[in-house]
């Protein structure tokens, strides 16, 4: 038994270590250390901004210019990169087995299978791209360069074009537009792992935060709705106008005509200040009024201020579908949905959040659906309501009377004040097992 084992032992061990085996194990390796460069290379250049590549160029690296002519067209690098990455790794997952196969048999492949994966996910993978990230810049300087050569190399870039257009073909709706993709959602995970990372603070987020929503919001979302809004008759003297602008602190008045719905023209602070100094604070508002500005309420807010800043109008009044007045919205408006609330120091708004003592919550009934769900960390659908008012108007059903109460999401909605048919009020509380049993035992 000893004389037999012994040849083959030696046969399979000759057989390893024969040329060709010996050729194939060559080109593991350096495919395996291909890998790691391309590893560093997509990791470190995704790290490095325009501007920052500016500045490595006027800081006088050498590889700095091929750095910023990389950066500036990230697909031109990114695509090249990964298709080399899968050709690659294919091709050494190929020889690896064929090299433990004419080794091992079939034993061979399943063990070389297994170290194959564990090898190149830590060498291949993880550490170069630990590197990477902790060395952005250094690795980035780097990789430019040979980088640069590889994908200015013609059949990789065709290869890479046509496999990119072959998936966006296929992907359902993108048709032949250019990748590769990144939906809002996965922007704003983007913005929050760069909070997280310290790479930009939490203000820059809200900031981000505000202008990637911006595009996605209406112009009925922000307005002053109708009932809210200070208006004068366009019977009233100069005079007169100008004094209700003055006790609310408003630069424009919608100057209104036979009806809610009949707004005639915008009356300018300006213009009336002028007018009376002229002697006319007698004379009729609408003389010294401007032509309004009217632009469906479901106008996107980002093209109103676009239209606002080219027509050069501050103010635009909202029309329902049916041809109503539905508010009004101004450039101030448009603004605070981008840095927030802008507040003067005649301001003298209520908050819309008002803590009280016994941990409730007292709500403006203006207060923003997507404000609420913020606050609370609910989530009420905001297709059929824009406010909390409407939200509580529209789950009772009618028009409440103070105190009138309802639940949903563990919290207790009260109209604490009705002006008229409009919730001014929302009282909010958790809803505790105490009093939710003495309700039942009452409701008994």
């Amino acid at each position: 038994m000893t004389v037999a084992f012994r040849p083959a032992k030696t046969q399979i061990l000759a057989g390893a270590l024969g040329p060709a085996n010996t050729w194939m194990l060559a080109a593991i390796v350096v495919i395996l250390l291909v890998l790691v460069f391309l590893a560093v290379a997509e990791t470190s250049l995704n790290r490095i901004s325009k501007p920052k590549a500016q500045a490595l160029v006027e800081m006088g690296h050498r590889s700095a210019p091929a750095l910023l002519r990389i950066v500036s067209e990230p697909e031109r690098f990114i695509n090249p990169l990964l298709v080399t990455a899968s050709v690659l790794q294919t091709a050494q997952a190929f020889l690896s087995a064929v090299l433990a196969y004419s080794a091992f048999k079939v034993g061979g492949v399943i063990v070389a299978f297994a170290i194959d994966a564990v090898v190149f996910f830590v060498l291949s993978e993880a550490l170069p791209k630990t590197w990477a990230v902790l060395s952005a810049e250094r690795a980035a300087l780097l990789t430019a360069r040979p980088t640069a050569a590889l994908v200015r190399f013609g059949p990789l870039q065709w290869i890479s074009r046509g496999l990119i257009g072959m998936a966006n073909v296929l992907v359902p709706g993108r048709g032949l537009v250019k990748g590769p993709f990144v939906s809002e959602t996965e922007l704003l995970g983007i913005v929050g792992a760069a909070v997280d990372d310290e790479v930009i603070e939490a203000e820059e987020r809200q900031l981000i935060e505000s202008i990637i929503t911006f595009g996605d919001t209406v112009a009925r979302e922000v307005m002053v709705p109708r009932p809210s809004m200070v208006t004068v008759p366009s019977t009233a003297s100069v005079s007169a106008a100008l004094d209700t602008a003055i006790e609310h602190g408003y630069s424009r008045l919608p100057v209104l005509g036979a009806s809610v719905d009949d707004i005639v023209a915008i009356a300018y602070t300006k213009d009336l200040v002028r007018s009376e100094r002229n002697g006319g604070g007698m004379q009729s508002v609408s003389e010294a009024s401007r032509p309004a500005k009217f632009v469906p309420e479901t106008k996107p807010l980002a093209r109103l201020m676009r239209e606002m800043q080219a027509e050069k109008f501050h103010m635009a009044i909202l029309v329902d579908e049916y041809g109503g007045i539905a508010g009004l919205v101004t450039l101030e408006d448009c603004l605070e949905e981008l840095v927030g609330d802008i507040v003067d120091e005649y301001d003298t708004e209520d908050a819309d959040v008002v803590a009280l003592p016994d941990g409730a919550l007292r709500l403006d009934g203006g207060l923003a659906i997507d404000e609420l769900n913020d606050l609370l960390g609910l989530d009420v659908p905001d297709e059929d309501w824009d406010t909390v008012g409407g939200f509580v108007f529209g789950t009772l059903g009618h028009v409440p009377e103070p105190g009138e109460r309802f639940e949903h999401g563990g919290y207790e909605f009260v109209a604490e004040r009705v002006d008229g048919r409009r919730i001014a009020d929302v009282r909010v509380s958790p809803v505790t097992e105490d009093a939710a049993y003495q309700r039942e035992q009452a409701q008994l």
